[in-house]
């Protein structure tokens, strides 16, 4: 079953690469949340094919895919879905009727998801964690699998709402979309300013995808390995005694438990794309800065001194004693 993971894990890079150029990380950042179960924001500006590399994954993986594109007035009902009046012909009975939002797909791109305020972010919120969606008093289940990629726009913030930490707190990533290379450009130039269009073909199915997130859990992590995804954790909120000096300068809130839990799923799932049977420190301070640098919160210190919550987890990874022995 690994190596048929990391066998999908190719194959899904190859599919996907047909239509995109270049942004490895990224794509490697939103397969292993998928197979870790998790969600993930991405952040970029405009024009960096970010919509397309989500549809993409979507048709390659063989999963229902909806697009939400979040405007300031969007309610929560335009994405849960809504109850409406229905009368049935033959016997003129009046009754409801529950129509699915387009959240009730297995992979959700939440567009631009700061530019809608925050009663319908929160929307997402139930989606995101319990799978489900409450109206009128009625629960309904979502498609499994399920997953939200949302995008986020760094540069224009005037008529946005930056989302809550709660929210935050419930996407495994946050995965920087960069600007392409010259080379990598150049090739995006003139791949899509021809006449041809590039097919790709479904790897994976949604039970295979089940599977494999099972498969996941199942990795093996050494107890050092938890205790030291745990250790990094506390050493980002400023009143553990382990915290160092400019964690307490710099931060007002450090990252909670889940942290902790993304953290050793996502080390789980690197290895489990790579075909290996037990994860390390290295898929650990891999997956590190994605689940880390949305999860603490950097005060007006960190502002005027021109610190970021990016390289500030950064200095913390070079400079922490937290390897497991």
């Amino acid at each position: 079953m690994l190596e048929r993971l990391a066998g999908a894990h190719r194959d899904l890079l190859s599919q996907v690469g047909q239509r995109i150029v270049g942004q490895r990380e990224v794509l490697d950042g939103i397969l292993t949340a998928i197979f870790s179960g998790g969600h993930a924001l991405l952040v970029g500006v405009p024009g960096l094919a970010k919509t397309l590399m989500v549809q993409t994954l979507a048709e390659t993986l063989d999963l229902g895919f909806n697009r939400i594109q979040f405007t300031p007035d969007l309610m929560p009902s335009d994405i849960t879905g809504t109850e409406i009046i229905e009368e049935d012909l033959a016997t003129g009975k009046r009754g409801f009727r529950f129509v699915r939002g387009p959240v009730f797909a297995n992979i959700v791109l939440a567009d631009e998801v700061n530019r809608t305020p925050p009663k319908t972010q929160a929307a997402l919120l139930q989606a995101m964690q319990e799978h489900e969606v409450s109206a009128a008093g009625q629960t309904h289940t979502l498609p499994s699998p399920f997953f939200v990629l949302a995008t986020q726009n760094p540069i224009e913030q005037e008529g946005t709402y930056p989302l809550p930490e709660a929210q935050l707190d419930r996407f495994m990533f946050e995965l920087r979309v960069d600007y392409p290379s010259q080379d990598e450009e150049e090739a995006i130039v003139a791949q899509t300013t021809g006449d041809a269009t590039a097919d790709v073909r479904p790897v994976l199915t949604a039970e295979d995808v089940l599977a494999m997130q099972h498969l996941v859990r199942r990795i093996p992590v050494s107890q050092a390995l938890v205790k030291a995804a745990v250790t990094l954790v506390r050493m980002t909120r400023p009143p553990e005694p382990a915290s160092l000096p400019f964690i307490k300068e710099y931060i007002s809130w450090g990252a909670g438990p889940r942290a902790s839990q993304y953290l050793v799923l996502g080390a789980k799932a690197r290895a489990a794309l790579d075909g290996r049977p037990m994860a390390d420190e290295d898929d650990l301070r891999q997956v590190a800065p994605t689940v880390l640098t949305h999860r603490i919160v950097i005060n007006f210190a960190a502002e005027a001194a021109g610190r970021t919550a990016s390289d500030i987890i950064a200095q913390l990874l070079k400079e922490a004693r937290w390897q497991p022995k």
